[in-house]
């Protein structure tokens, strides 16, 4: 027999969305995180490395469409809720920085820019010309040589490293948690 006040509290978050939109949120491409359990680890783990190490061109621009993609995440994915309540601000103030940095058009959505960022990087790996897609930067000529060499982006940097230190404190809380010798999530929340 059916619970019915439980259902009806399972069903109402749901009647809760009918009436409004989601937070936007972005697709990643297969290239993005490539053979990645959980892509969102790969994003943590590679970002903070793109932005805290000496990294190629390419390597930084495929690490900004990450940001990218964590940033809208954060915003509606439960799982974040286990990392320190600063954590999503500083993506998101570090999706600012690099949409300010590339002149990125003010109020394109997070997967045109993530797509045009792959893009570029894609580019770049392979040494081709960079295709700026229309409408997404709002100075073209300015954007592209920012692209090409990207610049140092200082809050990009402490909120990708921030990132990883919350990652790697919350699978050490659940290795912990599972008991010595016990087999831990390891997993992004």
């Amino acid at each position: 027999m059916l619970n019915k006040p439980l259902v009806l509290a399972l069903l109402l978050p749901l009647a809760a969305c009918a009436g409004g939109t989601l937070p936007p949120s972005v697709r990643l491409p297969p290239d993005a995180v490539p053979v990645a359990a959980d892509p969102m680890r790969s994003a943590i783990l590679s970002t903070a490395f793109a932005f805290n190490q000496p990294s190629a061109p390419s390597a930084k621009l495929h690490a900004a469409a990450l940001v990218e993609f964590m940033a809208a995440d954060s915003r509606w994915d439960i799982r974040w809720s286990e990392y320190s309540p600063t954590t999503g601000p500083a993506l998101e103030a570090a999706r600012q920085e690099i949409r300010e940095a590339f002149g990125i058009a003010p109020g394109a959505s997070p997967q045109a820019v993530a797509d045009g960022l792959f893009g570029a990087s894609r580019a770049l790996e392979r040494g081709n010309e960079i295709f700026l897609p229309p409408g997404l930067f709002s100075e073209p000529g300015r954007s592209l040589p920012r692209l090409a060499t990207p610049p140092d982006l200082p809050v990009t940097r402490h909120a990708t490293a921030l990132a990883e230190r919350e990652l790697y404190r919350v699978e050490s809380e659940r290795q912990s948690a599972s008991g010595a010798g016990g087999v831990g999530s390891g997993a992004h929340p």
